[in-house]
């Protein structure tokens, strides 16, 4: 009698995992395709917290928050900002549709600064004013966190 071994999604004889193919990390903003890498590792801000990437994982929707999108891969690392939008995970694509994107390198720490001094310095004196002042804010410091490393 031969051996019989049973396999499942994503694993070879014996038991052993199937090579997975690495990432591949599209950002587009309204006006450009961004980025568009081949990565093994991903991370993402989303609106309450951070998620990571790795190959073969299952399908997802999310909605982005403000903040840090960095990525691995061929020894090489990356760190852009995003700010906010929506991810997409389908197979070994991860798509990020952001408003704005950008290499952390590029950001004005003095312009962020001010924007978020401004910010603070904005009457909300209605749900809809307070919701802009507390994005504005957010933005601010998201890219003044990102500016210090």
């Amino acid at each position: 009698m031969a051996d019989h071994v049973e396999q499942s999604p994503g694993t070879a004889a014996k038991g052993r995992p199937l090579m997975e193919s690495p990432l591949q990390l599209v950002v587009v903003t309204p006006e450009a395709t961004v980025l568009e890498a081949t990565v093994d590792f991903a991370a993402i801000p989303l609106y309450d917290g951070e998620i990571g990437f790795l190959p073969g994982r299952a399908p997802m929707i999310g909605r982005l928050g403000y903040g840090e999108l960095r990525f691995s891969g061929g020894g090489q690392s990356a760190r852009y900002y995003v700010d906010g939008g929506f991810v997409q995970v389908v197979g070994n694509v991860v798509s990020v549709l952001t408003n704005r994107a950008m290499p952390a390198a590029d950001i004005d720490r003095q312009a962020a600064e001010e924007q978020l001094a401004a910010a603070r310095a904005r009457k909300a004196n209605s749900e809809e004013l307070l919701a802009i002042r507390d994005r504005l804010e957010r933005q601010a410091r998201a890219q003044i966190r990102l500016a210090g490393r």
